[in-house]
């Protein structure tokens, strides 16, 4: 029963999974700071005026030099690497596709089993490394509910926002952390102490198990047999191989867990009367008496799911330079989706020079309440823009 009421609920909700915003290109935005910079607009105008637009196409690190001079402070900043997540896993500009042949099947194979060979041979050799990771959070609901609650509503889990309308629907900026993490064959490892963060009930999530595996995702996706040609792409100016792929769940070994959700029981006793029955046993009105009350834990929600993504490899050396992975959820899922893109470059670590994860983006989309019914159906988005720095050898002196 419990599920056919969260299947009803998402098929009702209403609200759009992103606000209503105006779509324009990567030129088109670049245009309209120039505009704005000579108007002379504030950075809190010009950052109002980011929240309104959708960006079509990849913000790619040429077009976003391009747009730091036109930036005129903290908070259009912020609005802008909101952009370059939310873009993150689309195509390019047309100006950053080749129109070169598309490869025959001979070659599309051999730029595979290149990619293959090096992930094998040489990125699943990676030596056990530590870095610094800068991950910068943004979100846009903030709702959540309250570790418990009585009949008199003693429950204050809403917060309220002003500014523009409907302005829970948009993102924020919640801060910046800089963590130390281990890194195993090119994946980071998930911390060995608890995290002892109230995750859930602070109103934010946080992942409980490592983002996609490499060299999981190439020997799932050639097992699958899903691995198509897609396009030729410019990635930092080298020209580079587009392939996607899919690998169906019950070929995958990859879960998505994130941490916390309310899971809310009811104790007590509550008696619920009408003004007629009240008025027969000699009382005034009506209503509830008894003690009842709603007590919340945190739990995580976990599943193990199907993907595909897309594939971006350096067609002379094989090196994979770019990951995304999408994860299949589904909309009745309490997390629904999750994107992630990685990646890769050149980095010197201890005196060698090897092909590691630089940046990351992660983007989902959750329903904050999990399975709790006590309040409207809403959604959250969340985008992590992280990025690794320092990498040494696991042991060595910093």
């Amino acid at each position: 029963m419990k599920h056919a009421v969260w299947i009803l609920l998402v098929a009702m909700a209403a609200s759009p999974a992103w606000p209503a915003a105006k779509k324009i290109t990567a030129q088109e935005l670049k245009d309209m700071l120039t505009s704005m910079q000579q108007e002379k607009k504030t950075d809190d105008e010009v950052a109002t005026e980011l929240k309104q637009v959708e960006v079509t196409e990849e913000l790619t690190p040429a077009m976003l030099n391009s747009l730091g001079p036109l930036l005129p402070g903290q908070q259009s900043l912020a609005q802008v690497y909101i952009l370059e997540a939310r873009s993150a896993m689309l195509p390019p500009p047309a100006a950053d596709i080749p129109n070169d042949a598309v490869p025959d099947a001979a070659a599309q194979k051999a730029i595979l089993d290149k990619a293959a060979n090096y992930v094998s041979s040489t990125y699943n050799q990676l030596p056990d490394l530590t870095a610094t990771k800068t991950t910068i959070r943004f979100q846009d609901n903030m709702e959540t509910i309250a570790s418990s609650s009585g009949m008199h509503g003693s429950a204050t889990d809403v917060s309220t926002n002003s500014g523009l309308s409907d302005s829970a629907q948009y993102f924020r900026f919640l801060g910046t952390e800089d963590t130390s993490i281990e890194s195993d064959k090119g994946v980071e490892k998930m911390p060995a102490e608890k995290d002892k963060t109230p995750w859930g009930a602070n109103r934010m999530i946080a992942p409980e198990e490592q983002g996609p595996d490499l060299n999981a995702v190439m020997k799932e996706a050639e097992a699958d047999g899903k691995t198509t040609w897609l396009r030729w792409q410019n990635v930092n100016g080298v020209k580079t191989a587009v392939f996607s792929y899919s690998v169906e769940k019950k070929k995958a070994h990859y879960t998505v867990n994130y941490c916390c959700y309310p899971d809310t029981d009811q104790a007590g006793i509550a008696t619920f009367t009408s003004a007629s029955l009240s008025s027969a046993h000699g009382e005034s009105g009506g209503g509830a008496h008894g003690n009842f009350q709603t007590n919340t834990s945190w739990k995580p929600w976990k599943s193990s799911v199907g993907y595909h993504g897309e594939l971006f490899i350096n067609p002379d050396t094989g090196i994979v330079v770019r990951l995304i992975h999408d994860a299949d959820l589904k909309s009745s899922d309490i997390v629904h989706q999750e994107e992630v893109r990685i990646d890769y470059d050149p980095v010197a670590a201890s005196g060698k020079t090897l092909v590691l994860p630089v940046k990351s983006f992660t983007n989902t989309e959750d329903v904050p309440k999990g399975e709790d019914y006590s309040s409207k159906f809403s959604m959250r988005h969340t985008l992590f823009y992280s990025e690794y720095k320092n990498y040494q050898l696991a042991g060595a002196a910093h």
